[in-house]
């Protein structure tokens, strides 16, 4: 009687810190893009690591709410982990803006050069200063313009389309100055606004519109480029400041697999999503002239660079 009773002890113990020892990762789009990918990887690392100390799910598709609303629950610990865009990060560290701005990077690798190497590090590392801890810096690509009313060749067909943003004051600030309307909300709005009318268009990455079946609702893609869109892996400072050195490494280890196969899975649908989208019906136009879309766009640099002044905007530029 006494070794079952001791059995079902450790056995109770052991229920017990497997229940502690979950974490749930937030994102916004659905559990097969590139964030979903980017999530299980993480999750499949950290329990391999961790010897399955660890283990975890995710919970896609904005069931933790948009990216602001999770961003918030990091900070008071009802959020575990989240994948997010740069767009709301701004408002909370506002040094971040500088990766929103219009064609600065020049492609993949100069974004991730810059990202990856000690610019990258520095904005992770203040993350801390608004009770954030930033893993590492991961992506969903290059933005493109999609809408229902017209093909986007010049900044003149952007004139008067309401189109979503982020909620970015760099990302307005350029679509204002090219002529849309531009309309911040939080994703998991956005395609019931398309589907209604209530926005003409948005801006996303090849990953954003086929994941999220947006030739549902829209029938033109043009590939503006305009902007790189980073992504960053979060943590909750109450999570992070409870585990060990040894679980910080896990949880380090994880989030570069994350990153591997979240950017292995952009490259994938960067080549094969312009077919699909035409497959689908939607009309991609890929030979655009980008000067006259980025001579009006760079007037929002003055959004950041008139309060934090141009080092760091020369410093990404310099990378090579």
């Amino acid at each position: 009687m006494r070794l079952t009773l001791l059995a079902a002890a450790a056995a109770a113990m052991i229920a017990g810190t497997a229940q502690a020892n979950q974490v749930t990762i937030g994102h916004t789009v659905s559990a097969d893009s590139h964030y979903g990918i980017g999530a299980q990887a993480f999750l499949d690392t950290l329990a391999d690591v961790s010897g399955g100390e660890w283990s975890g799910s995710q919970a896609p598709a904005g069931q933790l709410g948009g990216e602001r609303d999770m961003i918030e629950g990091l900070q008071i610990g009802s959020v575990d982990m989240v994948i997010t865009s740069t767009g709301p990060l701004g408002n909370f560290v506002p040094e971040v803006y500088a990766l929103d701005l219009p064609f600065l990077f020049r492609d993949y690798d100069h974004a991730r050069t810059v990202l990856d190497g000690e610019i990258g590090q520095e904005l992770l590392e203040k993350m801390r200063d608004a009770d954030l801890v930033g893993l590492a810096w991961t992506e969903n690509g290059f933005r493109h313009v999609t809408n229902s009313q017209r093909p986007i060749n010049t900044p003149e067909d952007l004139n008067g389309l309401k189109l979503r943003t982020m909620e970015n004051r760099v990302h307005m600030e350029a679509f204002q100055n090219m002529g849309a309307a531009p309309t911040p909300m939080a994703f998991p709005e956005l395609f019931s606004a398309l589907q209604q009318g209530v926005v003409d268009g948005q801006e996303n990455p090849v990953v954003v519109i086929t994941t999220s079946n947006f030739w549902e609702v829209q029938n033109h893609v043009s590939l503006t480029g305009h902007v790189y869109s980073p992504a960053i892996i979060l943590v909750s400072p109450i999570l992070w400041d409870g585990l060990s050195e040894e679980e910080q490494g896990w949880f380090r280890e994880a989030a570069a697999a994350s990153v591997e196969a979240t950017r292995a899975e952009v490259l994938r649908l960067e080549e094969e999503g312009i077919e699909l989208m035409r497959a689908q019906g939607m009309e991609v136009i890929t030979e655009i002239d980008k000067a006259p879309f980025q001579e009006l766009a760079e007037a929002a640099y003055s959004v950041y660079t008139e309060q934090y002044g141009t080092e760091m905007v020369e410093r990404i530029q310099a990378v090579e």
